[in-house]
């Protein structure tokens, strides 16, 4: 057979078995004929994945660049951006001009890059995106290790988070949400940020920017808050302090915790020598021996700062522009209430300190004895019984009705709707004055005196000088079962210490601008008097005495002082409120839970921090006498038959039917009988108003002459189960 014979059989031979296969499938176990296809269509998809996957890689990135393009069309100017500041700062003065406190956004001045100190952004580089001057915004190696650390739940950090780029446009433009929507127009923005800016100017806006604790935005406001001077002087170990702040300005801050920012600072030093920006020498500076600026104390005044600075909203109009608060503030007579709270509230207690001069300015305000341990206003915000410091107005209400000091009055077991009040001795003393009855502080008579001039009178009278906290009208209300606040009860006594003027309390005295204009000034408020003048010379009179003799001794500073103690049931709350030379002082202390604090009176622990603060907020003011002279009204001095006296022609009388009878014309109705009883003339006045036109007006019948309509009995409300403070 020819060779082109053999070729030809052999190529029907294959023919046939590729025939076969296809008949019966591949063979058992594989071969030739059945694994060709498979590596196929494999590469066929495959072929597909790569256009598909491609395209949308080319569509996903023509529509990034569309994005970036479109933001960066959008950023605002760069010199925009340099003058845009975040917040509002206030600086808040005291009473004689000095700094209290700066509160908001600190911004020191612009420092250019070419200024710099080149520690300064090296430190920052290093320790926040060591690939800053290579990358577009967005780290790869951060963005793949973040990506990484969400998809297996690691919380090993192999990327970091955002570079310096993304950090700036979240604190130009976002906010600190951590969502996926944020994070990806944070992404843009940062493309946007290094397509329209050099690297730079990014540089110096972040570095301009950043928030470095305390208030402090920028280098140069943290270095001279950090330091005492600008970021232009910052050597090696004060940059590092600065750049280790960014991570976490509160945790890191030298005003919170010293060591650590020292130690955060070792790491920055370190992760420099690391990255060739300065050598193995320089990185073991000593930043132990860096000098930090010395911290004023803002302890307790940030109690009083935290009260007045709403205020602003509401006698400002709306305004971002820095400003400077005048304060009443006197920062002598804080530091002394600080420490008269400090040293004499009781262990595990709480104590609150409010001080007014005589128009009501604030000198000083203690809401508790450690703003940074709790920053909860016990002086203004704290509801507590007052105890028998709320006795001011039962007798301020009984001073009015007529008693005077020297009236007698019986302390004898009393029973008033059921309450029976019992006296912190356990004793009654009979008949007294009322002078003593306030200076011991006596229940039964607070009680009795309460009843005679009603409760609600009690109420009111707490009401004219200036208590707004709910009042209850129970008879247990005469002894301080109603809450109220610290500087309540002392606006009620400077009114007092003010001859029965309401005073109001108030904290700023002016607002200027930047530029020195007065934004605000506060006008002199003009009250007229809640009292007589003789009430008010009474119940000084009263108060004196209660320092003098009663349960207010210890509260003696060696010059007038009037005032008054107050305890309640179980020792929970002490109080004692009190003036002299024209300062007004309400003391407080107790526990936030409302427990028992073994020992605690008003005539102790508040008594002598009250006179510990009062030496020295009166030291330099003269020495005043109380007025205590009772001038009566004539009206009160003449008795009440003396009215009577006269002629009897000089009466006036309503006869039966309503009608007026003037002096000198006897004429009555027929029948009517005279004084003497004699029947007196025929001819009678005219009436005031027909029976059938006040039948016709009233809608019914009138009652007959000598008739009175029935009236129910007065029943008492029912009293709640009340509690009753002891005084």
């Amino acid at each position: 057979m020819s060779k082109r014979g053999e070729r030809l059989q052999n190529k029907d031979a294959r023919g046939a078995r590729r025939a076969a296969a296809e008949r019966t499938g591949p063979a058992r176990g594989g071969g030739p004929a059945g694994g060709g296809q498979a590596p196929s269509r494999f590469r066929f998809w495959l072929r597909r994945a790569m256009v598909w996957g491609g395209g949308l890689a080319a569509l996903g990135l023509l529509f990034l660049v569309c994005a970036v393009g479109f933001a960066a069309s959008s950023l605002p100017s760069y010199a925009t951006l340099k003058a845009t500041q975040p917040g509002q700062t206030i600086l808040v003065r005291a009473r004689d001009g000095r700094e209290l406190v700066e509160i908001g956004p600190s911004f020191g001045e612009w420092i250019a890059y070419r200024d710099i100190p080149e520690n300064m952004t090296n430190a920052m580089v290093a320790v926040e995106d060591k690939r800053f001057r290579s990358h577009w915004g967005v780290d790869p190696v951060r963005l793949t290790g973040a990506m990484i650390e969400g998809l297996t739940g690691s919380r090993k950090r192999l990327g970091g988070t955002s570079t310096i780029t993304q950090q700036l446009a979240r604190n130009l433009f976002l906010n600190n949400n951590r969502s996926l929507d944020r994070k990806a127009r944070e992404a843009v923005l940062a493309l946007a940020l290094e397509w329209k800016f050099s690297k730079e100017e990014i540089l110096e806006l972040y570095l301009n920017k950043v928030y470095f604790g305390g208030g402090a935005y920028g280098i140069d406001s943290a270095s001279r808050k950090f330091f005492s001077h600008p970021a232009t002087e910052l050597n090696v170990g004060e940059a590092a302090i600065i750049a280790g702040l960014v991570k976490a300005p509160s945790q890191y801050s030298p005003t919170a915790d010293v060591q650590a920012a020292v130690d955060r600072a070792k790491v920055v030093l370190s992760l420099m020598r690391e990255q060739g920006y300065i050598t193995a020498d320089q990185a073991n500076v000593d930043v132990d021996a860096v000098q930090l600026k010395e911290q004023a104390g803002q302890n307790s005044v940030r109690y009083f700062t935290d009260w007045v600075l709403p205020q602003l909203d509401i006698i400002l109009p709306e305004t971002n522009e820095p400003i400077e608060v005048w304060t009443t503030l006197d920062i002598g007579m804080q530091r002394a209430a600080t420490a008269a709270i400090e040293a004499n509230t009781p262990k595990g207690a709480q104590g609150a300190l409010v001080s007014l001069d005589r128009d009501g300015a604030i000198l000083a305000m203690v809401g508790g004895t450690d703003y940074v341990a709790s920053n909860y206003n016990r002086a203004t915000a704290a509801l507590r019984q007052p105890g028998s410091a709320w006795k001011l107005f039962v007798y301020l209400a009984a001073l009015e009705a007529g008693y005077k000091p020297d009236d007698k009055v019986v302390d004898t077991p009393v029973t008033i709707d059921g309450w029976s009040p019992r006296n912190s001795t356990g004793r009654n003393v009979g008949e007294t004055d009322l002078r003593t009855a306030f200076a011991y502080s006596i229940n039964t008579v607070a009680a009795q005196l309460g009843n005679e001039v009603g409760f609600g009178t009690v109420a009111s009278m707490a009401r004219r000088f200036g208590v707004s906290s709910k009042i209850d009208t129970y008879p247990s209300m005469v002894l301080g079962s109603s809450e109220v606040r610290v500087i309540e009860m002392t606006q009620a006594f400077a009114g007092v210490a003010a001859k029965g003027v309401p005073i109001e309390p108030y904290g700023i005295v002016k607002v200027t601008g930047t530029n020195g204009e007065v934004l605000y000034s506060r006008a002199p408020s003009k009250a007229s008097p809640a009292v007589p003048d003789y009430v008010a010379a009474g119940i000084t009179d009263l108060l004196q005495a209660a320092v003098q003799t009663g349960t207010g001794r210890a509260a003696d500073i060696g010059r007038p002082v009037a005032g008054k103690t107050g305890t309640t049931s179980s020792n929970k709350d002490g109080w004692f409120i009190g003036f002299s030379s024209g300062i007004t002082t309400g003391v407080w202390m107790g526990r936030d839970d409302a427990k028992a604090v073994p020992g605690l009176q008003g005539g102790r622990a508040p008594a002598q921090a009250f006179a510990a603060y009062m030496r020295f907020a009166v030291k330099s003011r003269p020495v005043e006498q109380f007025d205590v002279t009772l001038t009566l009204p004539d009206w009160q001095l003449e008795p009440d038959e003396e009215a009577m006296f006269g002629a009897p022609e000089d009466y006036y009388y309503i006869d039966e039917e309503g009608n007026l009878v003037e002096p000198g014309r006897r004429e009555q109705q027929p029948g009517l009988l005279g004084p003497d009883g004699e029947r007196i003339g025929n001819q009678a006045a005219p009436p005031a108003a027909s029976e059938d036109f006040l039948e016709q007006a009233t809608g019914g019948a009138l009652p007959q002459p000598n008739q009175r309509p029935q009236r129910e009995p007065r029943r008492p409300p029912p009293q709640p189960q009340v509690k009753l403070p002891a005084q």
